[in-house]
């Protein structure tokens, strides 16, 4: 299999001009119908080809294996928590490739936990590195599970409990250090579940990427705001943290850590505002009284401050609003590639079926003299027909540049967008009435790894890549 460098890959935003052009024509062709099946026929990988296990179709060539299910033993003499969501991928040693997964599970909802239906196992685990113990009778049952998988082999060759005691760990990111930052979307708070929970939740936490069979401590980073986060994104060389809403009155947010690559010091939280503008709704939907949010143009931004970032009353989002921050529809996954970022917006769009934004960060982005060259906000897909994308979830960039979308559907596809604005399908969920999660390429870009929610399973999916790249 063909490897990709850093230097190899073509982002978005090197072909930004290119990808600019490919989107405006493919909207037109999307209005006169010039496509077949919601997609152009000869872009990506060819049509898809039927399962005989009837689980997953893929294109000719391509093959998935099941390397994870809910339920079945770990390592670590826990079960294989419910519910897999986000994921991020790390260069293990010896090739191998280290797998750290969220899982949105309910404090309630003991089926899905990693402790038994009647939380036998609990005591397997010290409770003092638990975030949520629940009084004992209700812990977190979110968190993360971290992988050593060996592509070579295509087996799992340990599986076990990495972060526990947190709520619904929805999406997250990657980090430049070699860690994972998972997130809560939720805002439950202390004395929620009959009284049964102690601690407010709606925060992030880091878990390190490592292949230590342990349970690490739970610590929330508060400065990096209570709301229902859904996913992060890190630029590389600020170290600034991008930050996702799921709501649909959600706001785009950053932190600026005090200190690169050390959250836990503190820094600021800040929300976007599109330059101008006393205030802007990026939603587009139908029903609303507001000028439409232009696709395919640049827009500067710039960010305010907010305070009261714990915000007990669950009213960050509003706070901001009212300063002149910008409206989105349940922001959802993130991924940085080369200079940009691109985000998901679920529901927003003239008919609700979802939007991809981009942004840009300004040549002193973060800095006080930022204004000079500010950053800038694309609305850069929005196609509005179902048939190309419908409630677009997880994002991933492959390493050589197509961005790969999750669809959080009962009938969910994975759909690709080539630099070039070209829609194709990648796979198809035929088997569960459940949405794809967590879609993310390998760090050599052999394998793409993807979870089928509701049927707890987790994929590895291998192929001809560099036949699109």
């Amino acid at each position: 299999m063909r490897q990709f460098s850093k230097t190899s890959r073509r982002s978005f935003l090197k072909k930004s001009g290119i990808a600019t052009v490919g989107f405006m024509g493919l909207y037109q062709f999307v209005q006169s119908g010039s496509f077949a099946g919601g997609v152009m026929d000869n872009i990506g990988y060819g049509a898809l080809q039927p399962d005989p296990e009837g689980i997953l179709n893929l294109p000719k060539g391509f093959s998935y294996k099941i390397i994870s299910k809910a339920g079945q033993p770990m390592s670590d003499g826990l079960l294989v928590p419910g519910s897999p969501d986000g994921m991020g991928t790390f260069s293990g040693e010896n090739g191998r490739v280290l797998i750290v997964r969220n899982h949105e599970i309910s404090p309630d909802d003991l089926e899905k936990g990693a402790f038994g239906k009647e939380n036998e196992l609990y005591s397997k685990v010290s409770t003092d590195l638990l975030y949520e113990t629940g009084k004992g009778q209700l812990p977190g049952l979110g968190g993360t599970t971290t992988m050593v998988y060996d592509p070579k082999t295509g087996e799992v060759e340990d599986e076990f409990l990495s972060l526990a005691g947190t709520v619904r760990n929805c999406a997250g990111g990657v980090t430049p250090w070699n860690s994972w930052l998972t997130c809560e979307e939720s805002t439950v708070t202390s004395g929620s579940y009959d009284g049964k929970l102690d601690l407010n939740h709606g925060y992030v936490f880091e878990v390190p990427a490592l292949a230590d069979r342990q349970l690490h401590k739970a610590i929330p980073i508060k400065e990096m705001g209570r709301f229902n986060h859904e996913a992060v994104a890190v630029d590389p060389k600020t170290s600034i943290v991008y930050l996702t809403e799921d709501r649909g009155d959600g706001l785009f947010y950053r932190f600026i850590p005090n200190e690169p690559g050390k959250l836990y010091r503190g820094g600021k939280l800040q929300a976007l505002v599109v330059s101008g503008e006393k205030s802007r709704d990026t939603r587009n939907w139908s029903d609303l009284e507001v000028p439409k949010f232009p696709k395919n143009q640049s827009m500067a931004v710039s960010w305010i401050d907010l305070d009261d970032i714990d915000a007990p009353e669950d009213d960050l989002r509003h706070r901001g609003a009212e300063q002149g921050a910008a409206c989105f529809a349940r922001g959802e996954g993130i991924w940085f590639g080369d200079g940009e970022l691109y985000f998901a917006c679920t529901n927003g769009g003239e008919i609700s079926a979802g939007q991809v934004f981009r942004y840009t960060p300004g040549a002193n982005e973060g800095q006080a003299n930022e204004a000079e060259a500010p950053g800038t906000l694309e609305l850069f897909a929005e196609p509005n027909d179902k048939e190309i994308l419908k409630s677009c979830d997880n994002v991933a960039i492959a390493p050589w540049g197509d961005l790969l979308l999750c669809e959080d559907d009962k009938h969910p596809f994975v759909v690709g967008i080539t630099p070039a604005g070209e829609y194709y399908k990648l796979a198809e969920n035929v088997g569960f009435r459940t949405e794809f999660a967590g879609g993310v390429f390998s760090p050599d870009g052999s394998t793409y790894f993807v979870n089928i929610q509701g049927a707890g399973l987790t994929l590895a999916i291998t192929g001809p890549w560099n036949n699109n790249a």
